[in-house]
């Protein structure tokens, strides 16, 4: 529609408005005239017929002139209405023009921008087919600057091209040949040297695979429940319970179809000893959910300290060793949760204990020292916290430390020939040892080497940055490494279990493959007072 025709249209509107209140008037006046006779007629022959009567027609006059009235009003009202719309219409085609124009100025300013672009286009094409021309011609100079170097090196050698590619390749292939050769010769004397290395590998896995029965009555506790239906509880709705239990105590839940029974898996005795009784409490009192968990595994490892220190002093009590210091009595505690080679560390040191005092009475040395260096000369066997020393001299200096006689701490320390022997009960202490560890059955080094294993593995991780717990699961087959969620992010923790990993290959050696698992959870918690 062209701006022509729209304006004729209001122009021919605003025509028809006016034609219509013109008649609307004369309309409205000839209404008016009529209404005039009637009342002038009716007011003649209500004066005839009677004043009553007048009043009544002069009263139904004035109700017509008003509803006569009220018509007017209705007519002007609906005129004014109508304007009103006419106003409207006009203030919408001119709000209709505006916006033409404004795209009519938006077209023509995207016009003028593609046209530059097109020309910026064409300028660069024009750039781009001059410097394909110049590198044209430059590869052209360097082909014939190459056929020109050719030429000149087969006159200098008096060989051609593909003679002087051939004696190359002769005296390439026999530098290959010698240095394969020295390489060859390296790898047989590597092999000859790891050839033994080897072999006891192989044999030290074979002797783990026997050993299965061992190592299950050594790293496995059984909890018995009273009926199946408490499994569901302990494991918690998506594993959340068995997985608070599994990271506060450092071991392995395992719950499958055993009836009535739930096995504990883990390489260290304590550990295992406080999982049972925290399990035990728990079922007890009913309440099982991560809080909890976590609030009765710290209590039960108080409590175990506390055992472990009336296992220490009823065990000095019935050797008749007085006068031992608390941290001295607490060690010999724990050496009821740990062993030797598969042979339990406490009994085998009472055994020590009283062979010792009997062989030194035999001799008439002073037998309360041969005894009291028996029982202690393995307490280096079970420090808290990892150490290089050996656990003879671990043992030596922690006697030192809470005050020992020399004369026992030299047989502590001396009784594996770590030191010179200076007193006459070292030699008693390491025979004695001797003689309990090599009875028969007594022990089996593979228990050892595996626990001593799973330590190692559990110390590397504890050396990476970040890491605040970790435990071997899975008879070391898997290592789970609990981080500190507002130092490591979940790329770096990503980043640890890789490095972890490749730390583990490269130091360590181990059957199978390990697993490695960095656990990162976030937790907030707020007191509400």
């Amino acid at each position: 529609m062209t701006e022509t025709t729209i304006i004729v249209a209001i122009l021919a509107l605003i025509v028809g408005i006016l034609i219509g209140r013109f008649l609307l008037r004369k309309v409205l006046k000839q209404y008016e005239v009529e209404a005039k006779k009637k009342a002038d007629i009716i007011l003649k022959e209500a004066e005839i017929k009677a004043e009553g009567i007048k009043k009544d027609k002069m009263l139904e006059a004035k109700e017509k002139e008003m509803k006569i009235q009220n018509e007017l009003n209705k007519k002007k009202n609906q005129l004014l209405t109508n304007e009103g719309k006419l106003r409207n219409i006009e203030a919408k085609l001119k709000q209709t023009e505006k916006k033409q124009k404004e795209r009519e100025s938006t077209l023509s300013k995207q016009q003028e921008m593609l046209k530059n672009k097109e020309t910026e286009l064409e300028r660069r094409r024009e750039d781009i087919k001059k410097q394909v021309d110049v590198l044209d011609k430059r590869m052209l100079e360097a082909e014939e600057m190459r056929k020109e170097q050719i030429d000149k090196l087969e006159k200098i050698s008096n060989l051609k091209v593909d003679e002087a590619r051939e004696q190359l390749m002769e005296a390439l292939r026999d530098e290959a040949r010698a240095k394969a050769s020295v390489h060859v010769k390296n790898i047989l004397e590597e092999a000859k040297l790891s050839a033994a290395k080897e072999a006891k590998k192989v044999i030290l896995t074979t002797v783990q695979r026997t050993a299965a029965e061992h190592a299950i009555e050594n790293c496995v506790s059984v909890f018995n429940l009273e009926s199946d239906e408490v499994k569901g509880k302990i494991i918690g709705r998506e594993g959340r319970n068995i997985r608070a239990l599994e990271a506060s105590t450092g071991v392995e839940i395992i719950v499958d179809d055993t009836p009535e029974a739930i096995i504990i898996s883990g390489f260290d005795p304590v550990r295992r000893e406080i999982a049972r009784l925290a399990l035990q409490r728990l079922v007890a009192d009913g309440r099982i959910h991560p809080a909890r968990i976590e609030e009765v595994v710290s209590k039960t490892r108080k409590s175990m300290n506390e055992e472990i220190m009336e296992l220490g002093e009823r065990t000095a009590i019935d050797l008749g060793i007085h006068g031992l210091h608390p941290a001295l009595v607490k060690l010999v505690g724990r050496m009821r949760f740990r062993s030797s080679y598969g042979q339990n560390l406490l009994q085998h040191s009472r055994e020590v204990a009283n062979l010792a005092a009997t062989m030194a009475a035999e001799l008439g040395l002073n037998a309360k020292q041969a005894k009291r260096a028996g029982l202690l000369h393995d307490i280096g066997k079970v420090p808290e916290e990892e150490s290089e020393l050996p656990h003879a001299i671990l043992g030596m200096q922690w006697a030192e430390k809470y005050g020992e006689h020399p004369d026992v701490c030299n047989a502590i320390g001396a009784h594996h020939d770590e030191i010179e022997m200076k007193s006459m009960i070292a030699p008693i202490v390491q025979a004695c040892d001797a003689i309990s560890g090599s009875r028969p059955g007594a022990r089996r080094e593979m228990m050892e080497s595996y626990i001593k294993r799973l330590e190692e593995l559990e110390a590397l991780a504890l050396s990476f940055k970040g890491v605040n717990k970790c435990y071997a699961m899975q008879a070391g087959r898997e290592l789970r490494v609990m981080v500190d969620a507002e130092n490591v992010s979940d790329e770096e923790a990503s980043q640890l279990s890789f490095e972890i990993s490749s730390k583990i290959e490269k130091d360590m050696q181990y059957p199978g493959q390990i697993k490695v698992t960095v656990i990162r959870e976030m937790r907030a918690v707020n007191y509400a007072r």
